[in-house]
């Protein structure tokens, strides 16, 4: 009987031994197996090098998978060594011990740029993590990623920005990671007088930090993001294992022909299972400790880790070690359940009997049934964590379970059109279950993905908040020290391109006496009338008026009592309530009240509106100031433009940008972590179709040639290979959509929202995993052209 026998299969024979089997007669069929996948000639090793560069693609992603906590807590630490904010000396005065550090942090196209500007004041100041020694004014250490950065930017606009010398590399132990920005400055202007280089004086760096923990609703995103990256991998592992099935078996039969009964052909098949799986560990690992050299280049989401941050945890791995192999035996023995060999071949493609539906719907009957004790409970407050997991898990698996049916029920009503339609659909009739088997790592992965959009989309609401400020008004934001009248940043940013507005006013505290006895000071605001109509409803307004905030909400009644016409009142501008005598504003004959309203930033003052008019000339730097700025953010660089402008101007100035929502960081971490994740498994999904697909060519290489050589058009096989991949693929979506749609629909109950399909990005997303299958499918088309030549006849 021959492997494309169509009559039913006989019996199955009882187990036929001629001799007992000695005591060890398992290990010994074994280590047959193993010998056979290791020197069983040249197509074993080829189906053991396939099925461990299989394993080990989805063993590598599982060690990655692994080494993800550690190599987080290796960044917390190094970030918590080098924070300053914990021991700020206050009141203190210059030790020995003692350094003054401001934060320099600024924005270069999206990318984050960590930077300190340092005054050590004695020669035991504490040293920052990763530095050798102090820059000295005027000099810088950078990361590498900076230095690469600053050397490739060719506006100009970051060098501009950051004008120090570079004279030192911020070591390892001073970053998050190879690719964060990061400088350290030297700079002899920082003080602690509240003024222009204003800074915090420490005597050592390190804390000690408490992470928040996750809400529940966050935590349950989590969760399901590990189920949906980790279950594609082990799909993918499974199936690797039953590459070259069919050849196996007939090699199988070949061994109960010299006397092997059917549980010895078992252990044997186990065997090749557990050697293909022991070379993939092998392969999967060598890949990692290769692949996670790329660390030091790779940045995704602004997150990067040091190689030697990837280190799987000890538990982890050996469940790692332990879980494939065994899993392998498992879907070997799992595999052949539906095989008879026996000693004149194999009987694979005799009729099937049809799949039974009922089963299959266990596994989604089961995950609903689980999750729907916290769609009952009625809060979002709290989930079983191992409830969550195993329902998504089951509802996963329910893929894997419906869609060899599906493709065996819509694929045993196909028929007609042209020859390579029909070879294609004569294929998938014959062996539907295998091609069900490739797609369904992209079904459950496709599946997953479409749950989690679902989820992110529902509770995007309560972790994104769209902002309050008005962007016509103000995109950007200057708050200029005393010393620098903002007037001078208003009109050094008037003309810039991308610019659309600049308005200044300055900032600082007045009181009613040079010692202000304990009493509130009143807030100033001195700008021309364009600029105070933005911050309050005027009557009327011209140079030299002067005006009282008058709200209900006001804490104290200094502005009503004390800002009366002709009044003297006293600048404050440090901000510490000590004015001095030569400070003095003498108020003019008349003080009108106007309701102040939300700034363009959002801020509502209140305390005193003046005009440049009726504001002492002398008295203007020891203002700070405030520059509202508006962008066309059409223009290339416009933000850069008036970060670069500003620094040039002073190193001093804090630059805020304002955007139009707001997003909460533990939210935005899991949505970064996710986009990681998936970077990964997609590239994992690619890698593993493409062996599965080579594989799948090479078990009818000599159907391919042998159809050739009867004079089938090679174009012909090309559209059938394609069809035989387009089919199943369209399938495997519809079925991942529905059951994906099914999942999010349960997990948006259990977090109490309202049900939404977000359907762009689910469209987009189905799109592109088909995208990848089809462009897979693509990259084999050398490997069939070659198959189907003239050798592909040849026999050994």
């Amino acid at each position: 009987m021959t492997a494309t026998d169509t009559r039913p299969a006989p019996r199955r024979a009882a187990p036929d031994s001629p001799l007992p089997a000695p005591n060890g007669s398992s290990l010994r069929d074994l280590l047959m197996g193993v010998r056979f996948a290791l020197t069983g000639g040249r197509e074993a090793w080829v189906r053991t090098l396939l099925t461990a560069v299989g394993v080990g693609l989805g063993v590598s992603v599982l060690l990655l998978a692994s080494s993800v906590p550690g190599a987080m807590d290796r960044r917390d630490v190094r970030n918590e060594a080098r924070s300053e904010f914990n021991h700020a000396v206050d009141g203190g005065r210059p030790t020995d011990r003692s350094l003054l550090v401001r934060a320099a942090d600024t924005t270069f196209r999206d990318m984050e740029v960590r930077g300190r500007l340092l005054k050590p004041e004695g020669p035991r100041a504490p040293l920052p993590p990763g530095l050798d020694a102090f820059p000295a004014h005027g000099e810088m250490a950078v990361s590498p990623a900076l230095r690469e950065l600053l050397d490739s930017d060719g506006t100009k606009l970051l060098p501009g920005r950051i004008p120090y010398e570079i004279t030192a590399t911020v070591g390892t132990e001073g970053l998050s990671g190879p690719g964060e920005l990061v400088f350290y400055a030297g700079h002899d202007r920082l003080n602690t007088d509240g003024g222009a280089g204003h800074a915090m004086r420490i005597d050592a760096f390190g804390m000690q930090a408490t992470a928040d923990p996750l809400d529940p609703v966050l935590m349950l995103l989590v969760l399901i993001i590990l189920v949906v990256l980790l279950m594609p991998v082990a799909v993918f592992v499974a199936a690797s294992v039953r590459f070259g099935g069919e050849r196996r078996d007939r090699r199988l039969a070949a061994l109960r022909l010299v006397g092997a009964d059917a549980r010895m052909t078992r252990r044997v098949a186990a065997g090749e299972a557990v050697a293909g799986s022991l070379l993939g560990l092998a392969f999967g690992a060598v890949m990692f400790f290769l692949g996670r050299q790329l660390a030091n280049v790779m940045t995704i989401e602004q997150v990067s880790v040091f190689p030697e941050d990837l280190a799987p945890g000890p538990l982890l791995a050996a469940l790692v070690v332990l879980a494939v192999p065994l899993a392998s035996v498992a879907v070997t023995l799992l595999a052949l359940r539906g095989v008879v060999i026996e000693p004149l071949g194999v009987v694979r493609t005799a009729r099937p009997r049809r799949r039974r539906l009922l089963w299959r719907l266990l596994p989604l009957i089961g995950g609903v049934a689980l999750l729907a004790p916290l769609i009952a409970q009625g809060t979002a407050d709290y989930f079983n964590t191992y409830v969550v997991v195993c329902g998504a898990v089951l509802l996963l698996l329910g893929v894997t379970s419906l869609l060899p049916w599906v493709v065996e029920s819509v694929v045993g009503r196909l028929g007609g059109g042209p020859v390579s339609w029909q070879l294609a659909v004569r294929r998938l009739q014959l062996s539907g279950g295998a091609a069900a088997q490739a797609m369904n790592g992209v079904a459950v992965a496709v599946a997953g993905a479409v749950a989690l959009q679902m989820l992110f989309a529902g509770v995007d609401n309560d972790y994104v908040q769209v902002a309050e400020k008005d962007l016509r008004r103000a995109e950007m934001d200057v708050r200029t020290p005393r010393s620098v009248p903002p007037a001078e940043v208003r009109e050094a940013l008037a003309g810039l391109p991308g610019v659309r507005f600049a308005s200044a006013i300055g900032t600082g505290l007045v009181t009613p006496r040079p010692a202000a006895d304990g009493e509130d000071p009143m807030e100033l605001a001195v700008g021309d009338c364009a600029t105070l109509r933005k911050v309050a409803d005027l009557p009327s307004c011209r140079d030299g008026d002067v005006f009282r905030l008058l709200s209900d909400r006001q804490a104290s009644n200094a502005p009503r009592k004390h800002a009366v016409p002709h009044a003297t009142l006293y600048v404050d501008a440090g901000g510490a309530g000590a004015a001095a005598a030569d400070t003095r504003w003498r108020l003019p004959a008349e003080v009108r009240d106007a309701r102040p309203l939300p700034d363009p930033v959002g801020y509502e003052r209140d305390g005193l509106l003046a005009t440049p008019g009726a504001f002492p000339k002398e008295r203007a730097r020891q203002l700070g100031g405030q520059v509202f700025v508006g962008v066309d953010e059409g223009v290339s660089d416009a933000r850069d433009r008036v970060r670069t402008t500003v620094a040039a101007l002073s190193p001093f100035h804090q630059v805020s940008d304002y955007y139009g929502v707001a997003v909460n960081d533990q939210f935005a971490d899991v949505r970064k972590g996710l986009f990681v994740g998936a970077t990964c498994v997609l590239l994992l999904i690619g890698a593993s179709l493409l062996v599965s697909q080579v594989e799948r060519l090479r078990e009818r290489k000599k159907l391919l040639a042998s159809l050739v050589a009867f004079g089938t058009r090679r174009r012909t096989l090309v559209w059938s290979v394609l069809w035989q991949t387009a089919v199943p693929v369209v399938l495997a979506l519809v079925l991942a959509l529905g059951v994906g749609l099914l999942l999010g629909t349960v997990l948006l109950f259990v977090v109490q929202t309202t049900p939404a399909v977000p359907w762009a990005v689910v469209g987009a997303m189905t799109g592109v995993a088909g995208l990848v299958v089809l462009l897979v499918t693509a990259l084999t088309m050398p490997v069939l052209l070659r198959l189907m030549r003239p050798e592909g006849l040849r026999t050994e």
